[in-house]
């Protein structure tokens, strides 16, 4: 399984990112997709991760500015960012897991300036 992201970059506080993820390879069609992210110093973080079904779950930190989408038909997976905070500055890393496994992208800087 391979994940692809994109979407990252250098935004204001206050501005939006769309991060993306296509997934390739042996894909079931029940598993969860979502988004971690990473910072220098802390322990990785569950950003917000979804169902095949589409049942969301978000971290309270994200909760009313984040919102998580999949296209199952596309094998991806997306995470709308709004009202971001320098806080939110970090690595985000996509994940699958299916069947017990992990699989995870190569990881996107997303930087905000305040």
């Amino acid at each position: 399984v391979q994940l692809v992201e994109a979407g990252g970059g250098l935004v204001q506080a206050g501005g939006a990112l769309r991060l993306s993820c296509a997934a390739s390879g042996s894909l079931f069609s029940m598993n969860l997709m979502g988004w971690y992210r990473q910072t220098p110093g802390k322990p990785s973080e569950l950003v917000a991760d979804a169902t095949s079904g589409g049942a969301a779950n978000y971290a309270d930190s994200v909760k009313g500015r984040f919102t998580i989408s999949r296209d199952n038909a596309k094998n991806s997976v997306y995470l709308q960012m709004n009202s971001l905070k320098a806080e939110d500055t970090s690595v985000y890393y996509c994940n699958i897991v299916q069947r017990g496994v992990y699989y995870w992208g190569q990881g996107t800087q997303v930087t905000v300036s305040s």
